[in-house]
Parts: C-alpha cells; structure tokens; sequence
C-alpha cells in the first residue's frame, strides 16, 4: 500500500520543523520533539490528571497519573514515552495516555524515567521497573487494581516496556497482565529487511537509531543483553500476554514482527498489526490521520479486554 496521503502531510510538517534529531545535541533534539509534540489544542478531558514524585531506590521519579470518570478499584496502564531514550517525556505521551485512559477504562501511569546520554542502560529501565512496583504497591492510593496491571509504550518506549516484563518473568514481581508495544525497539542489530527498505524518507531513519543506540548504550556488551535487546531473550516462557503494532513504513517494522513471532514460538498469546501506509510514532498523529486513529481505537480496545 502507498504512503497514506495524510502522513505524507505530516512529514512535510516534520521536514520543516527542523534538521534531523542525529544531527543535533541531545538537549537540541529533546527541545525540537516538544516542539512538534501532537498535542495542541484542547487535550481530551479524563476524570482527573495528578503528577506525583515517587521514591524509589534509583531516586525520585516524576510520575502523571490520568484516572478514567467513575469508580474504581479501575485497572492500570504503566506507559513509557519514546524518544529513542533520548527524547520525549510525559508530555509528548500526554494524547495518547489520555486516549487510553478513556478507552480501557484505566487509570494510566505515565513515566517520566531519566534519559540517556546523561543516563545510560541500565538506568531508564530501572526507572521503569521501579515505577511499575511501586505502582502495583500504592494502587489503592489512586483507585488503581494491583491484580491488574498492564506495561505498555511506544518506540524506545515499548522497548521499555518489553524490558520490564522481562525483569518480572525473572524477579516474580510486580504481577502483570499484559504488555502493549507499539513500534517497539526490540534488537541492537539493524539487519532486517525493513531497515534497508525505510532507511531515510519516513521520519524515523536508521541512521537516527544509530545515534539513539549510541547515547544509550555504555558499550558493546550491552547491545547483547535481552534488558536492551528483548528480541535476544533465551527464554520467553511464562510472559504475559502482548498486543504488538507495527507500521508498514518503519525501518523497526521487522523487529517488532520478529518479536511477536518469537512470543508465539515460545507459546505466548500475541495480537499482531502491522498497519498499511503509515510510519513510525503514528500514535501520536491520531489527531490528524486517519488510519492512526483507528490504530489507537484498536489498542485501546486490546488494552481494554485485556484488562477485564
């Protein structure tokens, strides 16, 4: 399928805003993305929006709490930005946490981890992982279910969030339900079809996941390590259950189906998607192109009947 013409609007927009993310400083970058973040305009009203601190063993960590209208005990999204662990925070999520608070009926904890250069793997995972037990300790604390909990995120973010069912499947602890990944990050390697056939022209480049790779990562060990590359896990038995989206014209297209793939091998229930004519970061062009906002509807429906 061509590129839908609504996308191929928004990378015109994007072409404008500014040179490419690898050719700035990180703190240049993180000043551009939110900048050309979606959510302008009136955001979509939830019940209430609360930013809190946690304590945790890694530091304080900011943390946005979006609770649905009605009466809990509600169950709970643990969300993690993109951004290539570089870029992105809680605001440049804030559209699609409020989309999803409404449309699973959760509320959704949305994760200001720290970023990368100046804080490398493992440290935004840890973060991460902090965040999700501390939330499964202190739901009661926001009306929130701790026998349900799914980790979910878009990009760097979902890489997180594989990375964090992981830690689980090995730890035993916090308990979850399910893992929604979205474009997800899943191997060091670019090596797979889509790399080579989106490489430039569809926003996200793979010469752009090179320069994220290299800020986050402190050496080539890392690269190996399942925490930072989930597609490497030996063992994969006795995850949840994930709901996994891909776009056609996104050079982590082919990691993420791996992933889905592999799941199944290993006897993991797996919704896949991969959905025709769009590009990488569709979630948060939902206001403005079309098949993204069915893809959103689509999560939110995932989520929600996962979450039952």
């Amino acid at each position: 399928m061509p590129l839908h013409p609504q996308v191929k609007v928004v990378l015109d927009l994007m072409e404008k805003a500014g040179p490419p993310m690898h050719h700035l400083s990180p703190q240049q970058a993180r000043e551009q993305i939110l900048a050309m973040r979606a959510t302008k305009g009136d955001p979509e009203p939830v019940g209430k929006v609360e930013d809190r601190v946690i304590k945790a063993a890694t530091g304080d960590i900011p943390i946005r709490i979006y609770t649905p209208n009605g009466r809990g005990p509600f169950p709970i999204l643990v969300y993690f930005h993109g951004g290539g662990w570089v870029v992105g925070s809680v605001d440049t999520v804030d559209a699609s946490c409020r989309a999803f608070t409404n449309l699973a009926n959760c509320v959704t904890v949305s994760v200001e981890y720290r970023l990368a250069p100046e804080h490398k793997f493992p440290e935004p995972l840890d973060d991460c992982y902090a965040a999700t037990r501390w939330t499964a300790l202190n739901a009661a604390s926001f009306h929130g279910d701790p026998a349900r909990i799914a980790v979910g995120g878009e990009s760097a973010g979902a890489n997180l969030a594989a990375a964090v069912a992981l830690m689980v499947q090995e730890r035993g602890a916090p308990s979850l339900v399910h893992q929604l990944l979205l474009y997800p990050v899943t191997n060091h390697a670019s090596d797979l079809p889509s790399h080579k056939a989106n490489a430039t022209g569809y926003f996200l480049t793979t010469e752009m996941m090179g320069w994220f790779w290299n800020h986050y990562l402190r050496n080539e060990a890392d690269s190996e390590n399942p925490l930072a590359s989930p597609l490497r896990a030996k063992r994969l038995q006795g995850l949840v259950p994930a709901t996994i989206y891909t776009a056609e014209f996104d050079p982590l297209r082919d990691e993420g189906a791996a992933y889905a793939t592999k799941l199944r091998e290993a006897g993991i229930a797996v919704e896949y998607k991969c959905y025709e004519g769009l590009i990488h970061g569709f979630m948060g062009m939902a206001k403005v192109v079309d098949p993204a906002k069915k893809a959103l509807a689509d999560a939110g429906a995932a989520l929600r009947k996962a979450l039952a």
